[in-house]
């Protein structure tokens, strides 16, 4: 379990411009379970990590995106609640702030963190989201966590519920690569180990990487 409740806001509408053409949230990565498109295999990390809430923000090709999630958000045996839902983002194209703000302003459960998540950090797993919460629980309640590999900004973003108004005023993008510059006094990066908080899926390239990857890992198994 996860040391303070936190949320995740799920970043899947944008349009995969350096994919040539394919949606890198839905395309497929071999499983122990079959073929499953990529923005699935990072939200069942994520609610593995038992989140408080997951908003999971669309855009283009919104309805196939929310196809290959919507069978997720099952209901709280306890609460009846739902911890995975949708926000659709029509102003996708203006950036990705845009959609921050969309899932942001969907909130609903009370919490103590959120995370900005990016649906291609595939190589995530249930402990890693739960290892950022343990490391937020030990910093300034205005401390906003980036993590860190030998000197390369990571994700996900993770600040205090409490900041969500001035990320909604626009006082602060956590998004923005000047984010570090631009709040130097609240920012602490954290270094850790290992390369999954850095390693995204933008190309081709990486692409047929990460698919070797998870093959490979298939045939460890």
């Amino acid at each position: 379990m996860s040391p303070l409740p936190f949320s995740v806001v799920l970043l899947a509408a944008g349009t995969s411009s350096r994919m040539l053409g394919e949606l890198k949230q839905l395309l497929p990565l071999p499983t122990a379970s079959g073929a499953e498109p990529i923005g699935r295999i990072t939200t069942r990390a994520f609610l593995a990590a038992q989140p408080e809430e997951v908003v999971v923000v669309t855009g283009h090709r919104g309805r196939e995106v929310m196809s290959a999630l919507v069978d997720l958000a099952e209901s709280d045996e306890t609460t009846g609640e739902v911890r995975l839902s949708f926000r659709s983002n029509p102003r996708y194209q203006e950036g990705q702030m845009t959609s921050v703000t969309a899932g942001l302003a969907a909130l609903r459960v009370p919490c103590s963190a959120v995370m900005i998540c990016l649906a291609d950090m595939v190589l995530l797993q249930p402990e890693d989201y739960r290892e950022l919460a343990r490391t937020f629980a030990g910093l300034p309640r205005d401390a906003i966590l980036v993590p860190v590999h030998q000197g390369r900004r990571g994700n996900p973003v993770t600040f205090a519920a409490s900041r969500v108004p001035e990320v909604l005023s626009g006082s602060i993008n956590p998004g923005c690569r000047k984010l570090i510059a631009d709040h130097p006094k609240d920012v602490v990066c954290s270094e850790f180990e290992h390369d999954r908080y850095t390693t995204d899926l933008d190309t081709p390239e990486d692409y047929a990487r990460i698919q070797a990857y998870f093959a490979a890992s298939l045939t460890i198994q």
